[in-house]
């Protein structure tokens, strides 16, 4: 059994940095930002894709891995004449490792205003729970 103890300023730092290097290293990643809520029984998440097609999304899961796929095509006419250009067109990924606390098998997604939803169910083992402790004449001898 290994014991950590929780230092927050570490893991402010540590998060902090993630983000800022996927900032730098994942262009793809700003195309699709993500939050991520824990609930009691689920987690969360909601990826931003606004202006594209719910058909071109694709949500798959492999070996933990939870990627999410959307393409944006571009919308120019012949007699038009593009002069600036800030929306990605193209096809953008987003890959999201998943705990083994997580129930894969049962994720559910649904796509609405321009944001994806998807839902993944707590196993029951990793749910809070609460721990009884015994009193008095009930202790018994615990063999090394």
């Amino acid at each position: 059994m290994l014991l950590t103890s929780i230092d927050p300023f570490v893991q402010e730092f540590e998060r902090q940095f993630t983000r800022l290097a996927r900032q730098a290293f994942d262009a793809g990643a700003a195309a699709m930002p993500m939050d991520g809520l824990r609930r009691k029984d689920d987690v969360v998440l909601r990826f931003d894709l606004p202006g594209i097609d719910p058909e071109s999304i694709e949500v798959t899961v492999d070996r933990g891995v939870l990627s999410v796929s959307a393409r944006r095509e571009e919308e120019i006419a012949e007699d038009e004449r593009l002069f600036v250009r800030e929306r990605p067109t193209g096809t953008f990924t987003r890959r999201v490792y998943l705990s083994e606390h997580l129930d894969s098998d049962k994720i559910d997604a649904g796509y609405t205003n321009g944001v994806l939803t998807v839902r993944i169910p707590v196993l029951d083992r990793a749910k809070p729970r609460k721990v009884e402790i015994s009193r008095g004449g009930d202790t018994k001898a615990i063999k090394a």
